[in-house]
């Protein structure tokens, strides 16, 4: 499956791309081989999949740390900040959920909001908040900037494991940031603007907002 193949694939349905996923029996590692769930440990994982674990973990808190604030700002305006923050209190936790199945060191030793370990997130938030701050609609465009990055990152860190438990968490967050992406771009159609799509290629993010299979995370 070339990269075009399998993101096409993935915005069109992650539980499709999961089911097609385990009957290829996944992503190869270097070795060749695959693993199945019921022999995976933490010795099994490897340095890549810990460090999209970890990376995983502290993306979905930034995602809901930073709505959590714009909806300190525009939460008179509207709700769709405190909703996704909530959804994404149940990725971030879904990421901790593997994190100890794999035994593997949880980064979020402060789950004070804005605090991060990793530094590249720790800057992306500051930016993000900044920016958010401006304007009601500079919020709503961050919010589809975080949906997008979240998806480019998901994709990637599905497209490096054969583990069947993160294929399957990772496939249910990516359609969770697909019904985040369409929910801040409905408000912000709603204030009689175009979104435009700040990481994904346009062709993707026009697939993500035409499809109607979408289920509301």
């Amino acid at each position: 499956m070339n990269a075009k193949t399998f993101t096409t694939a993935a915005l069109i349905g992650s539980m499709f791309l999961a089911s097609a996923t385990f009957a290829a029996g996944g992503p190869r590692n270097s070795d060749g081989g695959g693993r199945s769930a019921e022999t995976a440990d933490s010795e099994d994982l490897t340095t890549i999949e810990v460090d999209d674990l970890q990376f995983m973990r502290e993306e979905e808190k930034l995602a809901r740390d930073v709505y959590l604030t714009m909806d300190q700002y525009w939460g008179d305006r509207t709700q769709v900040f405190a909703r996704i923050a909530l959804s994404e209190e149940s990725h971030t936790s879904t990421v901790d959920y593997l994190l100890k199945k794999f035994d593997v060191e949880d980064p979020v030793v402060n789950d004070t909001i804005g605090v991060f370990t990793n530094q590249e997130l720790q800057a992306l938030y500051d930016e993000l908040v900044a920016k958010g701050k401006n304007s009601f609609v500079d919020g709503l465009f961050v919010g589809g900037l975080i949906e997008e990055k979240d998806m480019r990152d998901i994709l990637a860190a599905i497209n490096q494991t054969d583990e069947r438990a993160i294929i399957l968490a990772y496939s249910n967050l990516l359609d969770g940031s697909k019904s985040h992406l369409k929910a801040f771009v409905s408000v912000i159609e709603a204030q009689g603007l175009t979104y435009e799509p700040q990481v994904l290629d346009a062709e993707e993010v026009e697939l993500i907002l035409e499809d109607e299979s979408q289920v509301e995370d």
